[in-house]
């Protein structure tokens, strides 16, 4: 890898940035050997002030009365000037438009908070996830990181990581387990796309 130019990696963001900051943690130390570009958001969320307080430049992309393919490539263009090489999603809450992830293919990855394809697609967010998969008395569940492909929570996956549902577990102290995988894991994944150039 040439020292003198780092990859460069850019972070969509629509929530409070709990994998961002783990990101973050591990380039500040040296252990994650990338340039983080910047932090894009559709809206003014504590990821971004997160970001910007540690001193990452940041964007808000206001999407009120755009199409979604407006708003992405008005997203593309940050991404293209700031010669971001890989997208990481991070509770991202907007789903990308076809001409995006064509233009930027298997150039973006995804953590889901569940193991795919189970609890997956549109409708399975946040805190839906872990509700479904307390509801249906699961044993296991876990996150998945994936490419991105033009259906949502679709793409290839890289890699997935079980972890236990306990008897008494409450939709937060399931989604704080599967987020201790997404902090330790996604860095991981960055890592190996970066070692390997294959994006």
């Amino acid at each position: 890898m040439n020292q003198s130019k780092p990859f460069r990696i850019a972070v969509l963001a629509s929530t409070k940035g709990t994998d961002l900051q783990a990101i973050i943690d591990e380039v500040k130390a040296g252990t994650l050997p990338v340039d983080l570009a910047c932090v894009i958001s559709n809206k003014e969320c504590y990821a971004i002030q997160r970001a910007k307080e540690q001193g990452y430049e940041t964007f808000y992309i206001n999407p009120k009365g755009k199409t979604r393919e407006e708003f992405d490539r008005e997203m593309a263009k940050i991404l293209d000037d700031h010669g971001v090489q890989l997208i990481v999603l991070v509770g991202y809450m907007k789903i990308l438009s076809n001409w995006f992830v064509k233009h930027f293919w298997r150039k973006i990855i995804n953590v889901h908070p569940a193991l795919i394809p189970k609890y997956c697609g549109p409708n399975f967010y946040g805190a839906n996830v872990h509700e479904a998969v307390l509801a249906n008395h699961e044993k296991e569940t876990g996150m998945t990181i994936h490419y991105v492909d033009e259906i949502c929570d679709h793409g290839e996956i890289i890699l997935q990581k079980k972890c236990e549902v306990k008897p008494d577990d409450t939709p937060d102290t399931l989604k704080a387990r599967v987020q201790g995988l997404e902090k330790k894991w996604y860095p991981e994944v960055i890592r190996k796309i970066v070692d390997s150039r294959k994006i």
